[in-house]
């Protein structure tokens, strides 16, 4: 679906858990999301009053960390995550931040691919963090790639 207007982006201030279920989108943890959901920025695309997507922004000094980003189902392929990565990266800049990073699954090609279209580069691989332990349950497939390890990507500003 194309959205009617290209959506607004802005700092969200309010509760928080009203964007549990669009961080849930971005990660099969509970645990996870319970850990981090109240850490640094939330920027937002609002279409009309409607949030669709999420960008969290973790990180002080010189180095960020893009935590979390998600796009509701009915706004991706539509530049919402563009849009959203491009106001996180203008923000960084304005701070000061020289480098940014973010991870994503290795199963993941979408967003693999996703990450490296908008400037980022492979940086390195963490073998078997996502698991029981963690709070992801077995099993989980994607792309038709076994859940396991993380890729961190990263950007110089």
């Amino acid at each position: 679906m194309t959205p009617a207007r290209e959506p607004r982006i802005r700092l969200f201030e309010g509760d928080r858990e009203v964007l549990r279920p669009l961080f849930r989108e971005a990660d099969d943890s509970e645990q996870g999301i319970d850990a981090y959901l109240g850490l640094g920025d939330i920027l937002v695309a609002d279409d009309g009053g409607e949030v669709v997507g999420h960008l969290q922004l973790v990180g002080d000094g010189d180095e960020a960390e893009l935590k979390s980003l998600a796009v509701a189902e009915t706004h991706r392929g539509t530049g919402v995550g563009r849009a959203l990565v491009a106001a996180a990266l203008r923000r960084c800049r304005e701070r000061g931040v020289r480098r940014i990073t973010v991870s994503t699954a290795s199963a993941d090609t979408g967003n693999l691919r996703f990450y490296q279209r908008q400037g980022f580069r492979l940086l390195k691989v963490e073998r078997d963090v996502f698991g029981p332990a963690e709070g992801y349950p077995e099993g989980i497939v994607i792309d038709g790639i076994p859940l396991r390890d993380r890729v961190w990507l990263d950007q110089d500003l």
